[in-house]
């Protein structure tokens, strides 16, 4: 008779140490601007390099302006970018025009970047309808504002590219705080379990809006959560732009070719407070922890790349900073000028029929709206 084999002691703190480890940070350039991984390195030409840079000095100088008009009253909604540059428009860069983004509130680049006049990006701000007006064959959604909910509506997009058989990807961004609703785990089993082609990126900063992601979450990493939607995840240096690019190309190589989406943890760090509407980052952040990461800046350890290999200078970014400050005055002109939004507006645009009651209150603010 053979002997029986017995099963070793479960030791629940191995088990968990073993995934954790499989979780390394993935990086291509070090704070230097050097390459540390010369074999992950992407095949972007010097000409796509030199592009990605002059968008991740263009929306640097973007976000300082939105800030001055947020101050100014000028703009209304807005959440800082500075720090997440690389995260941001690298992950976007790595797309296709045909791709599907759908934004959290801070990822107003992405949509600029992907086909967003500036003047409604600046409308979206303000509250204004036509803000959320995308122009034929824009494929963005607009931003979402409830935490998290965006993931479980990019599931949903992403199996209706893979049923219309669509060669294409749905993205969403959420932060680490994202992470923490119940929304995000059933979107990423919704889509594990029918193999939809989507990219979950999770932009860590750290702090969502002030909770350390350290009391969020037991899970050494945010990329291992994958594991339990049965789906690959990674951990990426988001202040790294081209390890995110990689990162990005890859998955969306690999959902278009049928195996799948991916979770993309981007470790990045925002420099501002979390929105414009009165957060203090001094009340949860050191000044410690802030210069710590402001040696990771994003835009500087990229342009010390691009130095080195001779493709870009000061006279090159200060012509992109000119253009971006032309560009921002004659976009917030043209918002400007848009007709203001009315009551009736909104009402008319909630149904394609109006219920009784609407239909009352409608005559209503049309009478004083025609004052």
């Amino acid at each position: 008779m053979a002997a029986k084999t017995k099963n070793a002691k479960f030791d629940p703190k191995q088990q968990l140490a073993k995934v954790e480890e499989q979780f390394q940070t993935f990086q291509i350039l070090n704070e230097e601007g050097e390459v540390v991984n010369e074999a992950a390195m992407p095949d972007l030409s010097d000409d796509q390099l030199k592009e990605l840079m002059r968008r991740m000095v263009y929306t640097r100088v973007l976000d300082q302006r939105s800030i001055s008009l947020n101050r100014q009253g000028r703009l209304g909604f807005y959440a800082p970018t500075a720090g997440q540059e690389a995260s941001q428009l690298a992950s976007q860069f790595a797309l296709e025009s045909d791709d599907f983004i759908l934004p959290g509130y801070r990822d107003v680049p992405q949509m600029i970047w992907h086909g967003l006049p500036l003047y409604q990006a600046f409308l979206f701000s303000r509250g204004h309808f036509h803000g959320n007006q995308m122009q034929e064959n824009l494929n963005l959604l607009p931003p979402q504002i409830i935490i998290g909910a965006q993931i479980i509506q990019t599931a949903g997009v992403a199996l209706g590219l893979k049923k219309k058989g669509k060669k294409s990807v749905a993205i969403t961004y959420t932060g680490d705080g994202g992470a923490s609703q119940g929304d995000f785990y059933e979107g990423l089993n919704f889509a594990g379990a029918y193999q939809a082609p989507a990219i979950f990126v999770v932009q860590n900063n750290r702090f969502a809006i002030s909770t350390p992601v350290e009391k969020q979450s037991a899970a050494g990493t945010i990329a291992q959560k994958a594991v339990a939607a049965g789906i690959p995840g990674i951990q990426v240096d988001g202040m790294d732009a081209l390890a995110v690019y990689a990162a990005t190309r890859d998955a969306r190589e690999r959902a278009v070719n049928g195996e799948g989406p991916t979770l993309i943890e981007t470790l990045t760090y925002r420099y501002g407070p979390h929105t414009m509407a009165g957060d203090d980052p001094t009340r949860y952040r050191t000044s410690d922890l802030d210069n710590e990461w402001e040696k990771k800046d994003p835009l500087v350890r990229f342009r010390k790349f691009l130095e080195k290999k001779g493709v870009w200078n000061e006279e090159e970014e200060n012509k992109v900073i000119e253009e971006a400050k032309e560009d921002i005055k004659n976009a917030i002109k043209k918002a400007d000028e848009q007709p203001k939004q009315k009551v009736t507006d909104l009402i008319s645009f909630m149904y394609e029929e109006l219920p009784y009651n609407l239909k009352e209150q409608n005559e209503i603010y049309k009478e004083k709206e025609s004052k």
